[in-house]
């Protein structure tokens, strides 16, 4: 039996895919049992779930995770891609600033010309009729 659930995990996904549409149109719990395993199972790795890497850590790669990276071994390495990292969160957060502070000058530019139109179109209507007098 163990042959055979192993032979059925090395299968492509496609076929995974064309089995769950077959097993939908021959009968839907078939394919609706097919489907919920290949999410639970990891097989698919969609949507970022991720429901069956709870069970095995070790099919999670670096990638996978945020947390630091594994030291190499090497130190000379390690501390070169720390400085490396560090430097590329530093120009990130720059970045972001500079995509801030550019916003924030194409806003105000944006409502110093509304505000100029705004004052424009007030001074050159016309002003408004007297309203009559009121019979108190």
């Amino acid at each position: 039996m163990s042959t055979l659930a192993a032979r059925l995990d090395e299968l492509p996904r496609p076929i995974w895919i064309a089995l769950a549409i077959l097993g939908f149109i021959v009968w839907w719990p078939l394919g609706l049992a097919i489907v919920a395993c290949l999410i639970w199972s990891g097989a698919m790795h969609c949507c970022g779930f991720g429901f069956g890497n709870w069970r095995d850590d070790t099919r999670r790669t670096a990638f996978d995770r945020r947390d630091a990276p594994q030291p190499s071994g090497n130190h000379a390495f390690d501390e070169y891609r720390a400085d490396t990292l560090q430097r590329l969160e530093s120009e990130q957060r720059a970045f972001h600033e500079f995509l801030s502070r550019l916003r924030m000058a194409k806003d105000k530019s944006e409502f110093d010309a509304f505000m100029t139109d705004c004052r424009a179109r007030t001074q050159t209507a016309p002003p408004p009729p007297p309203s009559p007098p009121s019979a108190a």
